[in-house]
């Protein structure tokens, strides 16, 4: 695939077959190598008939990751649900802290890998972090209350969501750590999440 400057590249995945839960089958891999290219940065309807669909980024470093994550933040709506998906390492939290930090929040991001959960509010928005990496059991979830902050308000983001039975996101980001860099590719179950992905 062709490298585009500055960060960030980006192709349509007419192709792709996403698994059921979100994670990213290796025909959608495969399509990868033929996908179109677009310029960066994009312009929603610019021969991408399929962007409101799934869109994949090259995330070359760390300062790519915080590009995507400035872009993702200007479109995050109240009651939008976002699925994390990617190995230890890949970038999830990362991803988040970029987030936040587009929108202004200057404290310290922790990763709620022990807390499970870390709240913020910033910008007019409740956002919640998930990291459900050592939920043991389906019931964790259930008796801490959990799913009453999935209340149409607060603004979810989940790692590792298949360790619950958890309400649908509207957007699902798979990263994979590449020998060189991250890709990132974004899918948008819902109509808020395709919405998001045409403004990206």
């Amino acid at each position: 695939m062709a490298k585009l400057p500055p960060l960030i590249m980006e192709s349509a995945m007419s192709a792709a077959h996403p698994n059921p839960d979100g994670e990213t089958s290796h025909s959608t891999k495969a399509s990868e190598n033929d996908a179109k290219v677009a310029g960066f940065p994009p312009h929603a309807g610019e021969g991408l008939n399929d962007r409101s669909a799934h869109l994949s980024f090259l995330l070359a470093d760390e300062n790519a990751t915080l590009a995507l994550a400035g872009r993702l933040a200007a479109q995050l709506q109240p009651g939008m649900v976002i699925y994390l998906h990617g190995d230890l390492g890949a970038g999830k939290t990362c991803l988040v802290r970029g987030i936040l930090n587009a929108l202004g929040y200057t404290g310290r991001v922790k990763s709620p890998t022990y807390t499970l959960l870390e709240p913020y509010h910033i910008a007019g928005l409740d956002l919640r972090h998930f990291d459900l990496y050592r939920l043991q059991h389906e019931n964790e979830w259930e008796s801490a209350g959990f799913r009453d902050e999935f209340d149409g308000n607060n603004v979810i983001f989940i790692e590792w969501p298949e360790k619950a039975h958890i309400p649908p996101a509207d957007l699902v980001i798979n990263l994979e750590i590449l020998p060189q860099g991250r890709c990132a590719v974004i899918k948008g179950n819902t109509s808020m999440g395709r919405t998001c992905l045409k403004q990206l």
